[in-house]
């Protein structure tokens, strides 16, 4: 039953956000505070700067519209506080299961960001309950999650461009309830913790922190990953055991290892696929047992592709399962597939099952590049 204007007035104070912060702590969420509702300039100006460098290289999400994406009030007209919750999934890695498998980056190991958007939609519940709009957002393009948090002083921006939670790091997932209850603001973000220390920027894979807190798209393996299209020779053998995300930057990030000694219990967890499963599966077994997974397009040929560029980097060429999963590829009718079977069956010694030319112009200049052994 919603309560009066008077008693809200009344309620919507420190003690007020405490009952929201321990509704969303009996649902997982362990750090949360509040940020202003106000545009967030800072966030808004460096998404439209890197864009303009090129460093977005068709990223959309919250590049798409930034002047959206970074106005509160955009999401829910007469907004005047965003609750803010934190998510931890830190998880101690298990060992690779026998034969090819892909590594899969942590923050999908489990569906995570089901379980942040059921705390969330509680704390905005129990806001809409006494009076007020709310609206809960989590991974959505309407919000710059990380912006937000910053400002709700529940952690820094490390040198990786990570959210950093003191004596946590960076395993969390991110999410928001904008309001029109006038919460109190957390008075201050979290200063730097990173201090000296760069040496995320250090173990990057492909160099794609370019400088303190900017990450190149074009360069990270994350985005490289999940982007439609051909993926660039010169960044496949880069890519090693990654089927989907990379977390080097993390960790190597001294508060997240640090963070990570107290990992979260999960009831199911995939931190590894197995490939030559991935690539037998047919459309309807990729989307039902990875399709949390961002494909574009909700297409699983992506999937497959990185499958492919996996193989090309771990498998054993004598191996009959492999060969025969190239060679399946070889000839696939995806001309997207066909180039990176093609170059798995070169790195892996198995030349017999690459042919002379293709149709696809995509496969002949695949096939017009110099060889490429492991």
């Amino acid at each position: 039953m919603a309560t009066t204007r008077l008693d809200r007035d009344a309620v919507v104070g420190p003690e007020y956000v405490d009952a929201l912060v321990a509704l969303a702590a009996g649902a997982g969420i362990t750090r949360a505070g509040v940020a202003p509702a106000t545009v967030l300039t800072r966030a808004r100006a460096e998404l439209k700067r890197r864009a303009a460098a090129g460093l977005a290289d068709g990223m959309q999400f919250t590049y798409r519209n930034p002047d959206r994406s970074t106005d509160p009030q955009a999401a829910v007209a007469g907004a005047q506080a965003v609750f803010v919750g934190a998510m931890p999934y830190a998880a101690t890695h298990p060992p690779p299961p026998a034969g090819p498998a892909g590594r899969v980056a942590r923050y999908v190991w489990a569906d995570h960001y089901s379980a942040l958007r059921a705390g969330l939609w509680s704390v905005a519940q129990r806001l809409r309950a006494d009076g007020w709009k709310a609206v809960a957002y989590a991974d959505d393009n309407s919000m710059v999650d990380r912006e937000a948090a910053y400002l709700a002083g529940i952690g820094w921006f490390g040198k990786n461009a990570n959210l950093l939670v003191p004596g946590a790091g960076s395993w969390f997932v991110l999410g928001c309830v904008v309001t029109t209850a006038p919460l109190p603001i957390t008075t201050a973000p979290q200063p730097d913790g990173c201090g000296a220390c760069h040496r995320c920027i250090d173990h990057c894979p492909t160099a794609a922190i370019i400088e303190p807190g900017v990450v190149d798209a074009g360069r990270c393996l994350s985005w490289i990953l999940q982007k439609p299209g051909v993926i660039p020779m010169h960044w496949r053998a880069a890519i090693g055991d990654r089927l989907y995300g990379c977390d080097d930057c993390q960790e190597v990030c001294p508060p997240t290892v640090r963070g990570a000694a107290a990992p979260v219990a999960v009831t199911t967890q995939q931190a590894w696929v197995a490939v030559l499963d991935l690539l037998g599966a047919d459309d309807e077994g990729v989307l039902a047992t990875w399709g949390r997974w961002y494909l574009a397009d909700r297409d699983p040929r992506w999937a497959r592709r990185n499958a492919l560029v996996v193989l090309g980097n771990i498998a054993d060429g004598g191996d009959p399962a492999v060969a025969q999963a190239i060679r399946h590829h070889v000839g696939h009718d995806d001309e997207v597939l066909r180039v990176h079977a093609i170059w798995a069956a070169r790195r892996l010694g198995l030349d017999a099952v690459v042919p002379a030319t293709d149709p696809s112009d995509l496969v002949r200049a695949e096939l017009a590049e110099p060889v490429s052994r492991r």
